[in-house]
């Protein structure tokens, strides 16, 4: 099974940070309404709603509301208070998709905020220096990219995402957007509980795997509280403080977007890297930008899902609703073996298409019209027998087809809606600090391909195949729901698990996040690694092991669950009261909070 290749890997550093205490003979109360399992009500609000993974930064995102701010205003605050608090997640040193909804011109926006290779590296050099990686490490060379060190490391997009959504539709001053995250980073913070585990298991990670990383000591003079063991992470309710990072983040409050694409920050980062031997440099940062994107769409029982084209993975989402809407799922039932095998079988399906087929569009030409045709989903639907999994699954042509060519969510007073993901990737990024920054480099370029002839290779200023993917959902032309789900390969089949809960059975927002989820592995990968057929499907303790029976019965290894399962955050909007649904992760430390 491929826990620790390329996109299906992307947090399985942390899933061994899950702490056994025995309970003895007691569970879970009972609810009086709703769902018997879900663990909350949605929560409601008429004037402004956030859901995030941390606490502080919901109430932090709020009061920017209050105060004024839009809810891109408000998506900023959040974003920079969870890189700080969650930074075995996120952070200024990693990439940022939106989709905004604008209540004044009635569409929907998009921006892809993903940074690019240096420009003086190309394939060739990089297989050398990968292959010299290795060796120096003491360990057999591979045909991919390592996930930490210098070379999986691309220009950051985060602080461009913010300043091109801020130019467009902020309403406060980034100073005031940031005033929060730069307060709690010099002042400290409680770290909740499982930021902590996954804070612990990640540093060892880095540990273990030195060898294949520069230099480690600005990663522990970060982000370890020192003692006389020489640091440790911080425990649950531990208080940690960054002030490297505030003070980062107070130049770019003062400086803008350029401090650190053009000024202090870059010549930082470009003196860092020539000091432990990387490849970026001072031009790669200064002449990156981030663009905006028009969001593609399908129609699902009325109604109009969206997600960013490639180079990431949302379209993935759109193949498997498109093969999905053949199926009568809620005559099936909620997670029953049909219903799962439509959706495993659709999965599969997607996912060697994203193998192939995607990557950074300035590079090379994805069929996207052809791969969301209701003639391409009826060919691929051909595929599937719901009485067995199909052995020999994958990618098709969708070229016969084609005619042309970070989760968190905010919604504020005026109707704006918000849809933001933003990710270091791989648990908690390169391993590699700049000098005083406060914050570590994402480790998105393990995610291209070495093959000359894929579609994902590596070269010199792209973009990598990304797999965070923001959504969002219109119906009768008004916003619906902003939602995301983060994890890896997680995502598409989150997103769809997630829509057909609400949509085919009738589950509320928080409802469809705290349903059992199923996650496949053993696709193809964008990275080159090949299809292991069938492959295996982990599932959460939450479906009748009847249903696990019959779908190993139809050929699916069935494996327990290991908490890779994403993390969930939505806002609903009800039109007719104009009143926002809020829903947040019952796998997470977050909440929504709306006012």
């Amino acid at each position: 099974m491929k826990l620790v290749r390329g996109i299906a890997g992307a947090l399985v550093v942390m899933a061994a940070g899950f702490t056994t205490v025995s309970y003895g003979q007691i569970g879970r109360g009972d609810r009086y309404s709703g769902a018997p399992w879900a663990t909350r009500s949605p929560v409601l609000a008429q004037h402004g709603m956030v859901a995030c993974e941390q606490p502080l930064a919901a109430e932090a995102a709020v009061q920017i509301l209050k105060n004024g701010g839009s809810a891109v205003d408000a998506a900023i605050a959040a974003n920079a208070m969870i890189g700080l608090m969650q930074p075995v997640l996120n952070g200024i040193g990693g990439d940022l998709f939106a989709i905004v909804y604008d209540p004044r011109t009635h569409r929907l926006y998009g921006y892809n905020a993903s940074g690019w290779s240096p420009k003086g590296r190309d394939l060739a050099r990089l297989t050398a220096e990968v292959e010299a990686a290795y060796q120096k490490a003491g360990m057999a060379p591979k045909p991919h990219i390592p996930p930490v060190g210098s070379l999986p490391i691309t220009v950051p997009g985060a602080v461009d995402g913010w300043f091109a959504l801020h130019d467009r539709f902020g309403k406060l001053p980034m100073a005031q957007d940031l005033a929060p995250a730069i307060s709690f980073a010099q002042n400290g913070f409680p770290v909740t509980e499982l930021i902590a585990d996954y804070w612990k298991i990640n540093m060892a990670a880095f540990e273990k795997n030195k060898g294949l990383i520069e230099e480690l000591d600005n990663a522990r003079h970060t982000y370890l509280i020192p003692d006389a063991n020489g640091g440790h992470t911080p425990a649950q309710g531990e208080i940690f403080r960054n002030p490297d990072l505030a003070h980062t983040l107070t130049l770019i409050a003062r400086g803008g977007r350029d401090v650190f694409y053009k000024g202090e920050i870059a010549r930082t980062m470009d003196a860092y890297f020539r000091r432990i031997g990387g490849d970026l440099r001072y031009d790669d940062f200064a002449a990156f930008h981030g663009e905006w994107v028009d969001p593609v769409s399908v129609n699902y029982r009325g109604y109009d899902v969206y997600e960013l084209p490639p180079n990431g993975q949302g379209m993935a989402v759109l193949e498997m609703l498109q093969i999905l809407k053949h199926f009568d799922l809620k005559k099936m039932g909620a997670g029953s073996a049909d219903a799962l095998t439509a959706m495993l079988e659709a999965k599969r399906l997607a996912y060697e298409d994203l193998a192939k087929w995607y990557a950074d569009p300035r590079f090379y030409h994805a069929p996207i019209k052809g791969l969301l045709s209701d003639a391409y989903a009826e060919a691929r639907l051909k595929a599937i027998d719901l009485s067995h999994a199909n052995p020999d699954i994958g990618p098709g042509d969708p070229r016969l087809y084609d005619g042309d060519t970070i989760y968190l969510a905010t919604a504020d007073k005026d109707g704006m809606m918000v849809s933001l993901i933003q990710s270091n990737y791989r648990g908690m990024g390169s391993g590699l600090v700049a000098d005083h920054l406060g914050f570590m480099f994402q480790d998105r370029g393990e995610l291209y391909s070495l093959d000359p002839k894929a579609a994902n290779v590596y070269a010199p200023r792209k973009r990598p195949f990304h797999t965070i993917i923001p959504a969002f959902v219109m119906k009768d032309g008004r916003p619906f729901l902003s939602f995301g789900l983060m994890g890896g390969d997680m995502q598409p089949q989150g997103h769809v698990q997630v829509l057909t809960d609400i949509i085919d059975f009738g589950m509320n927002v928080q409802e469809a996040g705290d349903a059992a989820r199923w996650r496949h592995y053993g696709n193809a990968e964008p990275t080159g690694e090949a299809s292991e057929g069938i492959g295996a499907v982990e599932m959460e303790s939450g479906f009748d092991p009847a249903v696990k029976a019959e779908l190993e019965k139809r050929g699916y290894k069935v494996v327990p669950g290991t908490g890779n399962f994403g993390g969930y955050q939505a806002i609903m909007f009800d039109p007719k009261n104009h009143v926002y649904w809020g829903a947040s992760e019952m796998r997470k430390d977050g909440q929504a909070l709306g006012y």
